[in-house]
């Protein structure tokens, strides 16, 4: 198929108010432009449906109409680069974001971004954590210049808004009811076994498991959380990061001569 074709083709089916492309003919239809209207909406519906499957706490909170409406803009705007429908919708939260329709709803790019870290690490590689033992063997004397590998399925989402309270409230994870203390909250996305697991990171919590995945050390990694929040507690996160199996190895630096 030219490459020419091939972009009339595909401008024409994310966009009705396109011509229908050059050498289009039904053979049992004297009108190809309603075979063709009917594809296209077939098109457009099921990718929508893919970010209905992707996005399911989203779809529940802007309803039906909202989110048919939001997933046919971005499908228009941006239709797939990849055959891989597990991987559509990477960007529909940057689309929200900027989604004048959303404005009222500031946190609900966040949310999005949430799910769409929940999809990718209910795909990511399978590992097997470290266990608690694994810490205990090491020389105390060295511990802060380790430098700690994590999961590989680990993302951390940071926000304004409460939303993983959000999230949990409309996924069935909590009971539904007023968010009392409404203020920002980072997640913490991980499958370290089977199920993929979202918690609310502590103080500091977010920017010490960043700099961790950069490859800061230890103590560089404390450093940062610290400077982040002052109320970081290097012992608690550290036993919970072991705890949640987030670790999946680690580098002892060399013996200084």
């Amino acid at each position: 198929m030219p490459a020419l074709f091939q972009t009339f083709f595909a401008d024409a089916l994310l966009d009705a108010g396109r011509p229908l492309p050059p050498g289009i003919a039904a053979h049992d239809s004297a009108i190809p432009a309603r075979r063709f209207a009917v594809y296209r909406n077939n098109v457009v519906a099921g990718l929508g449906n893919a970010l209905k499957r992707r996005y399911p706490v989203l779809h529940r909170l802007v309803g039906e109409e909202f989110f048919v409406a939001m997933a046919r803009q971005f499908v228009s705007e941006r239709p797939p680069r990849s055959p891989l429908l597990l991987d559509y919708g990477d960007e529909f939260a940057d689309f929200i974001a900027g989604f004048e329709p959303a404005r009222e709803l500031p946190y609900l790019a966040d949310v999005a971004r949430l799910e769409a870290a929940r999809s990718r690490a209910y795909h990511a590689e399978d590992a097997i954590p470290l266990s608690a033992e694994s810490f205990a063997a090491l020389d105390t004397g060295s511990l802060h210049d380790i430098r700690i590998t994590l999961h590989p399925s680990v993302e951390i989402v940071r926000s304004d808004h409460p939303i993983v309270t959000i999230w949990a409230m409309n996924s069935g994870e909590q009971e539904l009811g007023p968010i009392k203390h409404y203020c920002g909250e980072d997640a913490l996305i991980a499958r370290p076994r089977f199920d993929v697991e979202v918690r609310t990171l502590p103080p500091g919590g977010a920017v010490f498991l960043i700099a961790l995945a950069a490859g800061a050390s230890l103590r560089d990694a404390a450093e940062a959380g610290v400077a982040d929040d002052p109320d970081f507690d290097l012992t608690s996160n550290l036993a919970g990061l072991i705890g949640a199996g987030l670790a999946r190895g680690i580098v002892v630096p060399e013996p200084r001569n």
